[in-house]
């Protein structure tokens, strides 16, 4: 088969290869705005085959497409290699391919309608944070301090190279970042993201006893609930997985899902709900004391990805929302949690790490 690129390219011949069924008939739909790639829903017939599946195919535009091969490749090996070995909910993965540098990519995901998508603006019930957060670990436990994740192509763990980028980088994109945004922001969130960029660099280093699968941008955005009380989560967009300290994916939904005082009172009892879920698949030799001075430690992770995200991500009314709203709530739990008096000193020695049993 042919790599497609393009919504016309997903002909019933082509779908019926990809499927090892027999599609008689297809008509597609587009989801979301495609800013990082394309997303259609495709309705078909025929026999063998689901009724309807997501596509997800490369941006339009060849140059962005060239930029973000390495994300295409990431989510593309995510499904393929990682999804396999771990417990957290993402949707199935019918067909997955990549070609040359990644710029040419498809995914036929099952389509987790009528599930609804987070809102990362409203936020959400605590008690839907729960279950989030008990997903999460089903990101992190399976692979917890697994060094053979450092032999899969594509994962790597941030080294000195990458932090002195970062401390290069994190003042002029703060400044970007203040200049669109700043006046959405109060004056003690102006300091506040100013003082993670005095520390930043070492904090990507530091801890690095424990580390395993990060999402990267675990955000209401990015999380599919169903319906009821407690509903079932489903994580999507895995462009930005690698590998980190775990807490960060943890501190990152808490404290960008939430006003303060929701934050103030739900925290403790969602550490403790993700806490347990690692325990229940495995893990050993990390406390719940641990486990939260790891959120503490980690929540540095909001203001790093909102900042970087506002400021080199295409602007939109929401975006902007969105990104300051982020920033805010993170900044907030970063005051509360007195985070910046966990930063690192000079990184102490590795020595060995809880692991997962089995």
């Amino acid at each position: 088969m042919t790599s497609p690129t393009a919504i016309t390219d997903l002909t019933p011949e082509w779908l019926t290869a990809a499927l090892a069924g027999h599609v008689t008939t297809v008509s597609t739909e587009t989801v979301g705005t495609g800013q990082i790639g394309t997303v259609y829903r495709l309705r078909l017939t025929g026999d063998g085959v689901p009724e309807q599946v997501l596509a997800k195919l490369p941006a339009a535009d060849p140059g962005t497409r060239a930029l973000l091969a390495g994300a295409y490749r990431q989510e593309v090996r995510f499904y393929t290699e990682i999804a396999p070995t771990v417990a957290v909910r993402t949707p199935r993965c019918h067909h997955a391919e990549t070609h040359g540098d990644g710029a040419e990519f498809v995914l036929l995901l099952e389509d987790l309608a009528p599930a609804r998508q987070g809102d990362q603006i409203a936020g959400c019930p605590v008690a839907h944070a729960h279950p989030a957060v008990a997903n999460l670990a089903g990101l992190h436990a399976p692979r917890w301090c697994d060094e053979t994740l450092l032999g899969i192509e594509g994962f790597s763990r941030n080294g000195p190279q990458e932090a002195e980028t970062l401390r290069e980088l994190y003042g002029p994109t703060t400044d970007i970042f203040l200049d669109r945004l700043g006046d959405r922001l109060s004056a003690e969130d102006h300091e506040t993201v100013r003082a993670c960029g005095e520390v930043i660099a070492d904090w990507l280093l530091a801890r690095p006893e424990r580390f395993g699968l990060v999402h990267g941008d675990y955000r209401l955005d990015n999380l599919m609930f169903g319906a009821g009380a407690t509903p079932q989560v489903t994580a999507v967009d895995w462009q930005t997985v690698n590998l980190g300290l775990p807490a960060r994916d943890l501190a990152y939904f808490i404290t960008t899902s939430f006003d303060p005082e929701t934050r103030r009172s739900a925290e403790k009892s969602l550490v403790a709900t993700y806490h347990q879920r690692l325990t229940e698949l495995g893990v050993t030799g990390y406390t719940v004391e641990d486990c939260w001075q790891d959120y503490r430690f980690a929540t540095l992770q909001g203001p790093l990805v909102a900042v970087f995200g506002a400021a080199y991500g295409a602007a939109s009314d929401r975006g902007d929302q969105m990104f300051a709203a982020m920033v805010a709530r993170s900044c907030a739990a970063i005051r509360d949690l007195d985070s910046l008096t966990q930063q690192p000193a000079p990184l102490r020695a590795s020595t060995p790490g809880p692991t997962a049993a089995g």
